[in-house]
């Protein structure tokens, strides 16, 4: 997967980018690059955030960080999301992207 082609920003906390969810999937996984995003998919249903949710874990554990340090911060109901990682930074968050 080529991180490189999706943009992660550095905050004042951490590091920003946009995820593409294909929920119902038939297992979670990171699934490449579409467009600027990085693509999950997860067998969560888009129903009572059990999708958002799935997100969070299946970032957590990609990036190796706790699900507390995995926030969406915009597109809770659209396919396209920006996510927020706190205490990362964005070369660290696009160094493991790369090898996963």
């Amino acid at each position: 997967m080529a991180a490189s082609s999706i943009p992660i920003r550095d905050t004042s906390d951490g590091a920003t980018f946009r995820i593409r969810v294909v929920p119902r999937a038939s297992r979670s996984e990171a699934a490449g690059i579409q467009g600027d995003a990085l693509k999950l998919w997860v067998t969560a249903a888009p129903t009572e955030g059990k999708a958002n949710d799935e997100c969070i874990r299946l970032l957590a554990k990609i990036l190796g960080v706790k699900k507390a340090q995995v926030t969406i911060i915009a597109g809770h109901t659209a396919r396209t999301k920006t996510v927020a990682v706190e205490g990362v930074r964005a070369g660290s968050v696009a160094a493991i992207l790369s090898r996963s």
